[in-house]
């Protein structure tokens, strides 16, 4: 077995799941990653589970798994209840908003990325204006989404008890709304630098 796959057996109530964590980019599996595996197999949701290893609740989520002792074959349990069919549903609909919030964060790194080269000077000068308007409108677009999914939240009612989606919901609008001041910030540093290329091509005019 590769050093960088893990796999530990976890009881759930008369169940016992065997969950496989692989190494990403050369990080070992943190507990999150137990966690998030769990939610999947299980339909446990992380908010309500509680993981024990050796009588301890374990609560550092991002600590690695062998820091916290775990190793190959270990045995953990879980406790936990799975959220009603109608959370459930709510969720879903929460996940998807999720995705798309992930998408168009995405492209607005891409936009980040490319007024950074060009600030560089990755593009010739006078090719410059046409890009950085093209860029300003992809972030104009990026922030009409994020407007458009703030609506979609807004108009979501969430039972009281639907703890998990009311948990879930609010931090998709506190990331959001930073994803909105986001593009404000990439929209400010646009056209300070299309203002700083229009007043050096009219030096060099002059």
């Amino acid at each position: 077995m590769a050093d960088s796959t893990i796999t530990v057996t976890v009881a759930h109530g008369s169940s016992k799941h065997n969950i496989t964590l692989t190494e990403q980019d050369g990080k070992e599996p943190i507990l999150k990653d137990l966690s998030e595996a769990l939610a999947q197999t299980t339909g446990v949701p992380q908010a309500c589970q509680k993981i024990i290893f050796k009588g301890k609740s374990l609560k550092e989520m991002e600590e690695s798994l062998s820091s916290l002792g775990i190793k190959q074959g270990c045995k953990l349990m879980m406790i936990g209840k799975r959220n009603s069919p109608e959370e459930e549903a709510e969720l879903k609909k929460l996940k998807d908003i999720e995705k798309s919030v992930e998408q168009t964060a995405k492209k607005l790194e891409k936009v980040h990325g490319e007024l950074t080269g060009l600030k560089n000077g990755f593009l010739a000068k006078d090719l410059q204006a046409e890009a950085l308007n093209k860029l300003d409108h992809r972030v104009k677009i990026s922030a009409e989404h994020f407007m458009k999914i703030l609506e979609e939240l807004d108009s979501m009612t969430v039972p009281e008890n639907f703890n998990d989606c009311r948990m879930k919901k609010k931090g998709l609008v506190k990331s959001v709304q930073g994803f909105l001041a986001q593009c404000d910030k990439i929209e400010a540093g646009i056209s300070d630098h299309l203002a700083k290329i229009q007043n050096k091509n009219l030096a060099l005019t002059e």
